[in-house]
């Protein structure tokens, strides 16, 4: 395969510059000949010179171009009295240009029009000379028409890898996405059924009470135990691994269990090799549960991409704290394990950035008002976010 730098240089942006550099360097030869001792007939300069116009014409219509000159090789080597190397040089460059960017039967096209122009021009000298016309027809059409070849098959696979990656990042962000709705109606179901019950204790505690309060209790019971109903059919549905394979499910946590449960998430990380440094303020007890849940899952996020990125004996250090009724959560490692090379930049984001790791994240953070930065510290990698104050317990 071609390297980059030479596919840059065939870029469709610079056809234009190419092309004149190609008429450019043909008026020079013309100009300044090697062999001034080789006449020059009014003839060829006409054919030298038709060659050159046809050279822009590659621009917007490569085929047309390519025929062109493989007409004007033709001629000039059938009727010319010079050697038609003007016209040679622009037969050769349409073959790359066609190749560059018409597949398929054009291209077969105007590759058999060049060698039958290559094919007038040679004719005199065969068989005698058969040998050196293959050469010439290798280095004249088979050489531009591989690496245009070569280019425009680089430039395909490239666009295959980011279409191909642009899909994983949308069906990473679509699972994420209903991770995180399957999480909310969750929540939600939670807190439902926990106020019809205490509307159903209400109403055995309360039986001597104005038949009109027991009859708003029992509306009330009755219309929160069919909100329930529907909201557990919903979740199911959005837990279904068909609708959604693989997603994470819910874990059911109250806002003041999250130290507890913080601390849990750091002691299996350190049981898989990591060290650890936490700090966890006790105040994120009093988080409402979405902001809880969240910060419960950027953590295990968080050292899951530091197992995997800076290896399993990476220092990490987890930070979260409550100030003014924000949470700033902070991670960062060491980047103990250099030979893992550097973290792969997702889709959309900065080059500093890793890969779909952090869709699920940003998501999360993203949905609570919250902007996730993420990018080398020293010899290793940070994950930063602050969320917004949210509704308190």
């Amino acid at each position: 395969m071609v390297t980059r730098t030479v596919s840059r240089l065939f870029d469709e942006r610079y056809t234009w510059l190419r092309l004149t550099l190609l008429a450019l360097s043909g008026v020079g030869y013309l100009l300044l000949r090697p062999h001034p001792s080789d006449p020059y007939t009014p003839l060829d300069w006409a054919f030298a010179a038709a060659a050159l116009v046809c050279s822009p014409v590659g621009v917007r219509w490569p085929l047309v171009s390519a025929l062109c000159a493989a007409l004007v090789f033709g001629l000039a080597g059938w009727f010319g009295q010079a050697d038609p190397v003007v016209p040679q040089v622009g037969a050769s460059w349409a073959v790359l240009e066609l190749s560059l960017r018409v597949p398929g039967r054009q291209l077969a096209v105007g590759t058999a029009a060049v060698l039958t122009g290559y094919l007038a021009d040679s004719l005199d000298n065969l068989p005698a000379e058969l040998p050196t016309w293959l050469y010439g027809i290798a280095l004249t059409v088979g050489v531009p028409l591989l690496i245009g070849m070569n280019i425009r098959a680089s430039r395909q696979l490239a666009r295959q890898a980011e279409e191909r990656v642009d899909v994983e990042s949308r069906a990473a962000r679509t699972s994420e996405r209903a991770a995180i709705a399957r999480e909310l109606h969750d929540l939600v179901a939670h807190h439902v059924a926990s106020m019809v019950l205490r509307v159903g204790v209400a109403r055995h505690v309360l039986r001597d009470t104005d038949p009109r309060v027991t009859e708003v209790f029992d509306d009330l019971h009755d219309s929160g135990s069919s909100a329930l109903a529907d909201l557990r059919r919903l979740v199911a549905v959005l837990r279904s691994p068909v609708t959604v394979p693989g997603g994470p499910g819910y874990v059911p946590i109250e806002p003041g269990a999250l130290p507890q449960a913080l601390a849990e998430t750091v002691d299996r990380a350190v049981k898989t090799g990591l060290t650890v440094d936490a700090t966890i303020d006790p105040a994120v007890s009093t988080l409402d549960t979405v902001r809880g849940l969240a910060v419960l899952r950027l953590t295990q996020e968080g050292l899951a991409n530091v197992a995997k990125h800076a290896g399993p004996t990476a220092r990490a250090r987890v930070s979260v704290r409550m100030l003014d009724d924000e949470v700033h959560w902070e991670v960062t490692d060491d980047g103990a394990d250099s030979v893992r090379g550097p973290r792969r930049a997702e889709p959309g984001s900065s080059a500093t950035e890793p890969g779909h790791g952090l869709t699920g994240m940003r998501e999360r953070v993203e949905l609570l008002g919250g902007v996730l930065t993420a990018g080398p510290t020293g010899d290793g990698w940070r994950l930063r976010t602050v969320l917004p104050a949210g509704t308190q317990r």
